[in-house]
């Protein structure tokens, strides 16, 4: 079961018909236990409004209202080589390796709504930054009692030049207008999300395939109850939170987003995220 956020609705897609529940307040809708009972008994009261091709008669908003985007940084290997050999020559790279084998993982602020984007729309890059890279990652929505609800696809936009001239760079290399992208729905399942789960990032430039890269879930070194574990220890979130899971895709270090490059992020189960440079 999937749930879509639009200006004045939530749509619910269930075996491929759609459910629209009009007027719906999107925090108070998704903030609870037991989310995918509560959405069939919803939509058990309702006639289908039609296949899920209604879909594209909608204009879809990233799923996120009055929650916070934070991420998880250096849970894949692939991660903490990237981020070592980007931060190599400022002597900055000891921390990626020490924070991949300590207990207590990395957890930052990454995005409110306002600097949000969703399907189809512009992410930006920094404009003082030479190195920028989309980075597509399994993003739970875990809900205010800290339990995990659903899940969607993150992108999330990092200044590689930027983090790598110093670690303590992280915030003005992640949080900025524009930098998280989150879509294209909320997927609600009855049971957590396979370990098999695959995950694919295409970037094009002028419609030819510039970088494409593939992965499992399974490669995370830490579990997602881990993660929002730690996140929820001394943190509360009323309306729920969202938390990108970090990623095992890195485009090669010659690769830079340009303006109008077009990014496509595929999860198996939830569907695909797609977004443009500013």
């Amino acid at each position: 079961m999937k749930i879509y956020r639009t200006e004045s609705s939530a749509i619910v897609l269930s075996e491929k018909k759609c459910y629209v529940l009009e007027n719906a307040d999107w925090d108070q809708l998704i903030n609870r236990n037991g989310l995918h009972d509560y959405l069939r008994s919803l939509i058990a009261k309702l006639s289908p409004a039609g296949s899920e091709n209604i879909l594209e008669t909608f204009k879809i908003k990233a799923p996120i209202k009055s929650q916070e985007i934070w991420a998880a940084g250096v849970t894949y290997l692939k991660s903490k080589t990237a981020r070592m050999e980007e931060s190599e020559a400022t002597g900055g790279a000891v921390f990626y390796d020490k924070v991949y084998a300590a207990e207590r993982p990395e957890l930052f602020f990454k995005a409110n709504a306002y600097r949000t984007v969703g399907h189809l729309d512009q992410v930006n890059i920094r404009k003082d930054s030479v190195w920028d890279v989309p980075e597509p990652e399994l993003t739970l929505f875990i809900n205010s009692f800290g339990n995990i609800a659903g899940y969607s696809i993150g992108n999330d936009m990092s200044s590689r030049s930027i983090e790598g001239e110093n670690p303590l760079y992280l915030p003005q290399a992640k949080c900025y207008d524009g930098s998280a992208a989150l879509g294209p729905c909320i997927y609600v399942p009855a049971n957590p999300i396979p370990s098999d789960t695959g995950i694919g990032m295409k970037i094009l430039r002028e419609q030819k395939l510039l970088f494409e890269g593939k992965t499992q879930i399974s490669q995370m070194k830490r579990s997602h109850t881990e993660l929002a574990g730690f996140l929820f220890r001394e943190c509360s979130f009323p309306a729920g939170v969202f938390l990108m899971t970090g990623t095992c895709i890195v485009p090669d270090d010659g690769i830079t987003l340009k303006s109008r490059d077009e990014i496509r992020i595929a999860i198996d189960h939830i569907g695909e995220l797609i977004n443009f440079v500013a």
